[in-house]
């Protein structure tokens, strides 16, 4: 069994190296197949895994899980820098098609409220 979700966990592993790839490179084309990808991987870990006992796990593929927890979180972290550059980006996107559209009558005056003259 142990054989089975070693392979599990290298197809996984795959498939993180790559989304992580794709987003440093900033090629976001194929991150929808990336994540269904992911996702299919991980319900794959989780069903094998449910027919191990912990106690019975080798040290080996307890390394092997311990490397994949650390990549996994390291590619959380990468995604969710990602999504605040994106709602960044969003934000200054909104601020500005509201300013394209507004009129200024609701701006306040640059010249600390002064009237010229």
């Amino acid at each position: 069994m142990e054989a089975v979700l070693t392979q599990a966990i290298n197809r996984l592993e795959a498939v993180i190296a790559g989304e992580m790839m794709a987003l440093q490179a900033g090629d976001h084309t194929g991150l929808g197949d990336i994540s269904h990808r992911k996702n299919q991987s991980l319900l794959e870990l989780t069903r094998i895994s449910r027919g191990i006992e912990p106690e019975s796990v080798s040290d080996g593929l307890r390394t092997r899980l311990t490397v994949l927890r650390e990549r996994l979180n390291d590619n959380s972290r990468l995604l969710e820098l990602h999504m605040e550059a994106t709602a960044e980006v969003a934000g200054l996107i909104t601020r500005a098609i509201a300013e394209a559209e507004s009129d200024g009558t609701y701006v306040a005056p640059q010249n600390g409220g002064r009237r010229n003259g």
